[in-house]
C-alpha cells in the first residue's frame, strides 16, 4: 500500500475503536439496541457524515442515515449499511466497520457525484441482544416491525415501543423508517467472522448467500427438590434433562454436513447448588444452507429434546423465536463486486455466509450483496476481533471499482 492508503486505512481502524470506547460496560465492548452509549455513537458518526457532506437523521427505530444527494432531483440511490450494536464483551470491527467504511466511501468521492445518491444506514439492532430479536433496525427499514415485536420486552420489563420513547424517539414515526422506493442496491461491509478467508490467505470474500437460521427457545420443566433427600430414581431434575439433550444436539449436528446447531444459552431454577432443578430455560442454534436439512433438524432436535424429557418425568415446551429463510444475494451485483476486487489484483473467493447479517433482511426487498474482510484468527464476538489494514483498503479500492462499474451501468442505461 502507498503511504496514504495506509493513512486511509488506519482512519478508518482508528474511528472503529473510537466508537469501541461508547459502551455500557466500562472494560469491554457491550453496546445494545438504544441503550444510552447510541447517543455517543450517533454523534460520532453524525459528525463524519456531515464532513463529509451529507446530510444525517436519525430514524423512529435508531438507525443513523448520512445521505449524499445526487445532482439529478430523481437519480436513484445505492444503500451501504451494517449495524452499531454489539454482543456482550464484543470485538471492535463486528457490524460498525461497515459503516465507517460507508462512510470512508463517501470521502473518497471528494465532491464528485455519480449518477446515484449513496445512502449510509448504521441500523441500531442487529444482534438480538437486548430483545432477543435481530434485525430490528434493518426490519424497521423494510417495513416488517410488527406489532408483536413492538410488545416484546427485555430483561427489565421495557417494551420495545417504551425503549424507543425513552430514547428520545416517536414510535409513532416508523412508517417513516421504509426505505425509499428509489433505492436500487444494497452493498454491506462486514467482517468474516470465520477462518475460510486466513486459511486461503484471500483479503476478501465475495458472498453469494447468507444460511437460513432457526432459533427456538427450549423450557425443561421438571420438580425442584432437596438435592441430599431425594433418591436419584425419584428424581424429576430438569438440570438432567437439558444436560442429556444438549449433548444430543452436538452429536446430530456432527453428523450432518453442514449443519451447525448450537445450545449457547442456560438458566436452571431455582438456581441453588443444594436444589435439584426444577426449570430449565435454554436456547436452540440451527444454521444450514438448505432450509429443508434446516427444518428436519430442528424438528428433530426437538422430537429429542422430549424424548430425554420424558424419561425424566420432566415436561418440555418450545417457542420458535426466528425462522429466516437462507438468502441468496443479488447474482449481477455479486458478479460486479468479484470483478472489482479481481480488477485491482485482490484475491476474493465466493462464499456462503455462516452468519446472519441485515443483507438477509434486506435481499428480498432489494437486490444486495456482501463483501467479507478477512478475519484474523477466524475470531468474531470477542474482544480479541481484528482487521488488517490491507484489507481494509482492498475493501475501500473495491467498493470505489464497484461504485465506478454501476456508474457505467447507470450512464449507459440512461442513454439507452
Amino acid at each position: 500500500m502507498s503511504v496514504t492508503n495506509i493513512d486511509r486505512a488506519t482512519r478508518i481502524i482508528s474511528r472503529c475503536r473510537e466508537i469501541a470506547t461508547c459502551t455500557e460496560v466500562p472494560g469491554e465492548i457491550t453496546r445494545r439496541f438504544l441503550t444510552p452509549p447510541m447517543h455517543s455513537v450517533h454523534t460520532l458518526l453524525r459528525q463524519w457524515m456531515e464532513a463529509a457532506g451529507m446530510t444525517v437523521r436519525v430514524d423512529a427505530i435508531g438507525n443513523i442515515r448520512g445521505l449524499l444527494q445526487s445532482p439529478h432531483s430523481d437519480a436513484p440511490r445505492i444503500i451501504i449499511g451494517s449495524h452499531l450494536d454489539t454482543v456482550p464483551n464484543a470485538g471492535a470491527f463486528d457490524g460498525i466497520l461497515g459503516v465507517v467504511l460507508g462512510i470512508a466511501v463517501v470521502e473518497e468521492l471528494q465532491g464528485h457525484r455519480l449518477p446515484f445518491s449513496i445512502e449510509v444506514i448504521g441500523f441500531s439492532e442487529e444482534e438480538g441482544v437486548r430483545f432477543s430479536k435481530p434485525f430490528l433496525g434493518s426490519l424497521a427499514v423494510v417495513g416488517k416491525l410488527d406489532e408483536e415485536t413492538l410488545r416484546r420486552k427485555d430483561q427489565d420489563g421495557v417494551s420495545l415501543t417504551n425503549a424507543i420513547t425513552h430514547y428520545g424517539l416517536d414510535p409513532e414515526r416508523l412508517p417513516a423508517a421504509v426505505l425509499c422506493e428509489d433505492a436500487f442496491a444494497y452493498l454491506e461491509f462486514h467482517i468474516e467472522q470465520g477462518p475460510v478467508l486466513e486459511s486461503e490467505d484471500a483479503p476478501l470474500g465475495v458472498v453469494e448467500a447468507l444460511v437460513g437460521q432457526t432459533r427456538v427457545q427450549f423450557i425443561f420443566d421438571g420438580q425442584a427438590n432437596h438435592a441430599g433427600t431425594t433418591p436419584m430414581h425419584l428424581r424429576h431434575d430438569a438440570m438432567a434433562a437439558a444436560a442429556r439433550w444438549i449433548v444430543a444436539v452436538e452429536e446430530y449436528a456432527v453428523s450432518h454436513e453442514g449443519l451447525v446447531a448450537t445450545v449457547g444459552k442456560l438458566e436452571a431454577s431455582p438456581g441453588a447448588g443444594n436444589v435439584i432443578a426444577g426449570r430449565v430455560k435454554t436456547s436452540l442454534d440451527v444454521r444450514h444452507a438448505q432450509d429443508e436439512a434446516r427444518h428436519t433438524a430442528a424438528s428433530a432436535l426437538v422430537e429429542s429434546a422430549s424424548s430425554f424429557a420424558g424419561v425424566r418425568g420432566v415436561k418440555v415446551t418450545t417457542h420458535i423465536e426466528m425462522d429466516q429463510p437462507a438468502v441468496p444475494l443479488d447474482p449481477h451485483l455479486t458478479t460486479r463486486l468479484h470483478n472489482a476486487a479481481s480488477k485491482l489484483g485482490f484475491s476474493n473467493r465466493r462464499m456462503t455466509s455462516g452468519a446472519g447479517h441485515d443483507a438477509m433482511i434486506l435481499a428480498p426487498s432489494i437486490p444486495s450483496a456482501m463483501l467479507f474482510l478477512r478475519s484474523p484468527g477466524g475470531l468474531s464476538h470477542h474482544p480479541d476481533e481484528a482487521v488488517l489494514p490491507q484489507d481494509v483498503d482492498a475493501a475501500l479500492a473495491t467498493a470505489m471499482e464497484f461504485l465506478a462499474q454501476l456508474s457505467d451501468d447507470k450512464t449507459k442505461d440512461d442513454h439507452a
